[in-house]
């Protein structure tokens, strides 16, 4: 016993003698390591994981950036239509891939993933037509292209107008005016003792969405839906040829708007999957927000032979236009106008829809220090015809920024913190499709991963002034960025300045800012926002509201939208593009380069606040009391994100004004930024809105302007009496902001 005694004190010596030897070794190697200098001796990565954004480095990319070679990029891909699928379409697949493999200027690489998606063509044997007809005789026919004003509309490659999606068939029936296709519309019509059973819809774009307007007619019993473009809502009331292109930037009598006449995005056949080839598709019987009657767009000069003919009503003031007659309602054609009364309207659709391949291009930039951490950036490539608006505008300014940020790669004078990822996606003018598909198939590394999306479309509509749209985090970093770029009228007034004065809102926290506006679902951001959580953004140059009503640049989805119209009314000189460029550079950069992610958690609580002042006040909250409905957990949940986030805030303060922060740390706080958004999703919240989750941004069809489903619920309620769904939804706001605020807590 006593010699066993003796081993284990030798043990002991052993294992105290070994401790110390440890702790004098750890000690010599942390004082060894110089703290200053040059770091000789340190890991090559601990020299460099604490960098920051180079202020330098980003006046150097934004002075690279030139508006010749913007315009170069836009006069090659808008030299042809180029259909999402279409040979247009390939050869710019191949122009993108050789830009980013270039020796001199690419990206360190890129790829080409294909997905096979659910697409809808017309049959270029058998045009589309909106036919008068007597009997069995036709009368008159809409034309089947628009005019040739300039040899771009007689490109052997323009597509004929169509509705993307629209059934095949050929209803037949008396005409109707139906103002913009919206349900109230529609029931307007039946409370002035019309029946629609059979008729045939003509309506305006705007109001209700393209896929909606046949859907709300259906349900009235409408037959078949044809749809215009007024010069009211889109050329400031102009309309004869001598007032629009190629005389001015206004669309022209011949006009038509063609678009993707879908409800939901991403591939119809293949929700929440990617449109690979082993992929399970659902019966095209299943697709939603689709038209279910045949549809037809038209142009104005055609729209005004057919409205200005109608007998009937008057319309109501607020549905007239400027096709130059007052609007009658119908049904059916007046006496002594250019029809025989006894006439009837024919819409002849011949689409077909078919799955074919359509490619996403993509291009990296490794990471240096957090190669695992994504900023995404993106635009689509697909056109309806030249497209050299929309969307070639953002494609040449997005090759613009790989030029020169290329550059810099090959030259070995950068190397992002974070890696980027650069999208151009196919077939997005059918409904987003190459994105969504993209955020299905990489769902999880997505989610995990990505810091944020920027997204430029149209880089411009015009050259008046940025507007930019995002989630509330997005606001500080695209400030930043647009107080260092100046406006292209003057070099002495910055981008932020000239945005303030075209678009502001008074702040509760920062006083007079520009206004970032809110994202919907109109571009590729949609299912990095609404599906994946990921903070969002769009950036553009757009018009001065004081000098145009119009709903949007006039030769919008229409064969007019060429290099000669953005070169001559567009964007003279690409001043604009340019400024945009380096606006949407700086934001990258920022985002990917800073040490400490510049987005403020902060900002989301003015929005909060905002939601919520419209349900604590006036009816809403009346008829909430009324119902035993409280928004006491609501404010009391707000007020506690408010302040989990000043004090998150505060930390990283303290933590940026250390002299070598913790890379730990560092990562910590990031990862809270990063994921800030995530904390606002719920899969659970809205069952039948396809990807919709975030609870603060998703779409809504009430006119209340708080939370949405909310808003929805309420608004329901007051026709149903069904509160239940409204406490519900509270549950699910409160629940939400609960989770975002949790998200930004301190470390236990």
């Amino acid at each position: 016993m006593a010699g066993c005694g003796m081993s284990w004190l030798k043990i002991l010596g052993a294992v105290i003698v070994g401790a110390l030897l440890l702790t004098v070794g750890i000690l010599l190697g942390h004082f060894a390591i110089p703290k200053g200098g040059n770091g000789q001796g340190a890991p090559s990565w601990m020299q460099t994981v604490g960098r920051d954004l180079s202020e330098s480095l980003l006046q150097s990319f934004m002075d690279q950036v030139e508006s010749g070679k913007i315009r170069e990029n836009l006069k090659s891909l808008a030299s042809q239509p180029h259909m999402a699928t279409t040979k247009g379409d390939e050869e710019l697949v191949k122009l993108l891939l050789s830009r980013w493999q270039d020796p001199q200027i690419g990206l360190d690489s890129a790829s080409e993933d294909v997905y096979g998606v659910f697409l809808s063509f017309p049959d270029p044997q058998r045009p589309n037509s909106v036919a008068v007809v007597e009997n069995s005789s036709q009368i008159f026919s809409t034309r089947r292209s628009e005019k040739n004003v300039t040899a771009d509309q007689a490109h052997a490659d323009v597509v004929q107008p169509y509705a993307a999606y629209a059934p095949p068939g050929n209803p037949r029936g008396r005409l109707v005016y139906a103002n913009q296709g919206k349900h109230s519309d529609y029931q307007e019509l039946v409370n002035m003792g019309i029946d629609l059973n059979g008729t045939i819809a003509i309506t305006r774009y705007g109001g209700a969405g393209r896929a909606a307007k046949a859907v709300n007619g259906a349900e009235f019993g409408v037959a078949g839906v044809v749809v215009y473009t007024d010069p009211a809502d889109i050329n400031d009331g102009r309309a004869s040829e001598e007032e629009t292109y190629p005389n001015s930037w206004y669309m022209p009598p011949s006009g038509v708007e063609r678009g993707s006449y879908n409800g939901y995005f991403g591939d119809l056949l293949t929700p929440y999957y990617p449109a690979k080839e082993f992929t399970y598709r659902i019966k095209e019987s299943e697709i939603q927000g689709i038209p279910p009657i045949p549809t037809q767009p038209i142009g104005f000069e055609d729209a005004q032979t057919l409205i200005c003919n109608l007998s009937g009503p008057m319309a109501p003031t607020s549905w007239q236009g400027s096709l130059g007659c007052s609007y009658p309602v119908g049904p059916g054609f007046r006496t002594g106008g250019l029809f025989p009364n006894t006439s009837d309207v024919q819409v002849n659709v011949h689409n077909q829809r078919v799955i074919k391949n359509s490619s996403n291009v993509m291009g990296f930039i490794r990471g240096s220090e957090e190669p695992d951490r994504y900023v995404l950036y993106g635009n689509h490539r697909d056109s309806w015809v030249h497209g050299a608006i929309d969307p070639s505008s953002g494609t040449a300014v997005m090759l613009e920024i790989t030029r020169v940020l290329g550059k810099m790669l090959k030259e070995g004078t950068w190397r992002p913190r974070r890696s980027i990822i650069f999208g151009s996606w196919g077939a997005e003018e059918f409904g987003l499709i190459g994105s969504t598909e993209y955020t299905e198939e990489f769902y999880s590394k997505l989610r995990e991963r990505s810091v944020a999306y920027i997204n430029v479309d149209i880089s411009v509509f015009a050259n008046a002034t940025l507007r930019a749209q995002g989630t509330p985090p997005a606001q500080s970093v695209i400030f930043a960025a647009a107080k260092q770029v100046q406006t292209p009228a003057s070099s002495s007034v910055s981008v932020y300045d000239n945005w303030r004065n075209h678009f502001n809102r008074i702040s509760p926290s920062y006083g007079v800012i520009p206004n970032l506006g809110s994202l919907g679902a109109g571009s590729d951001y949609a299912s990095f926002i609404h599906y994946l959580g990921i903070t969002s953004m769009d950036i553009a140059y757009t018009y001065d509201r004081n000098k145009t009503s119009a709903r949007i640049y006039p030769a919008y989805h229409t064969a007019f939208d060429t290099f000669d119209y953005a070169d001559r009314f567009i964007d003279p000189g690409f001043t604009s593009h340019q400024a945009v460029a380096r606006t949407a550079g700086n934001v990258l950069l920022r985002l990917a380069d800073s040490l400490v992610l510049p987005l403020n958690v902060s900002d989301y609580g003015e929005k909060l606040e905002e939601l919520y002042s419209v349900a604590a006040q006036g009816d809403f909250l009346a008829n909430l009391t009324v119902n035993n409905l409280s928004l006491d957990p609501l404010k009391t949940v707000i007020g506690r994100f408010k302040s989990v986030a000043a004090d998150f805030n505060q930390r990283v303060t303290k933590l940026k004004e250390e002299e070598s922060p913790s890379p730990l740390q560092i990562r910590m706080v990031n990862d809270q930024i990063m994921l800030l958004e995530r904390a606002f999703l719920n899969p659970q919240a809205f069952p039948n809105k396809y990807y919709y989750s975030h609870v603060i941004w998703a779409s809504k069809s009430s006119d209340e302007a708080t939370f949405p489903g909310l808003a929805d619920a309420y608004t329901s309620a007051l026709e149903t009496g069904d509160w239940d769904q409204v406490r519900k939804h509270l549950t699910i706001v409160v629940q939400a902001v609960e989770s975002a605020a949790s998200a930004l807590e301190a470390m236990a």
